[in-house]
């Protein structure tokens, strides 16, 4: 990797250090350091407040620097781009478990599909036969019906012979 290249991990690491840094070093406002020497007379606190400036500011310095040093020991560019490049590879492993997924919920949704298809298709068939029960039914009473239909007839002839009989000699 080369080491003039800093990835934006490190850049955003060592903004904030500074940033933190920099916070840290100047919490004391001029107003709080002069009451905090206020024993003191003016000019004096006047020095001691420029000498207290200057060692803030060799002092911010120098922790930067150290910082610096650490992160080139540590190897945090090298760190933070194998973090970076592990997270490729598990994003890539998770579009590969979606894909497997996707493979599930398509290999589900076919056999959910075959069984409505098995289901309907018994349903259709006990339907047919149903259906086909209630026209032999229907077929044979129109054929009871028609044995009824000769009723009247056998009926009258039955009369018409019962009165002969009684008519008889």
């Amino acid at each position: 990797m080369d080491q003039g290249y800093e990835l934006p991990r490190e850049l955003k690491l060592k903004k904030a250090f500074k940033m933190i840094a920099r916070t840290l070093l100047t919490a004391c406002s001029r107003e709080e350091f002069l009451e905090a020497f206020s024993a003191f007379r003016r000019a004096k606190q006047d020095v001691l407040y420029q000498l207290f400036i200057h060692v803030l500011a060799e002092l911010h310095e120098n922790i930067e620097e150290d910082f610096e040093t650490i992160c080139a020991e540590t190897q945090v560019a090298a760190t933070f781009d194998k973090v970076e490049q592990l997270e490729e590879e598990q994003k890539l492993d998770t579009l590969a478990q979606d894909r497997t997924n996707l493979l599930d919920v398509k290999q589900e949704l076919s056999r959910a599909k075959k069984a409505e298809i098995s289901y309907l298709t018994s349903a259709l068939e006990k339907a047919v036969a149903q259906n086909l029960q209630m026209k032999t039914h229907i077929e044979s009473l129109k054929i009871d019906r028609e044995d009824y239909s000769a009723t009247p007839d056998a009926v009258k002839k039955l009369r018409s012979w019962y009165q002969n009989l009684g008519q008889a000699p």
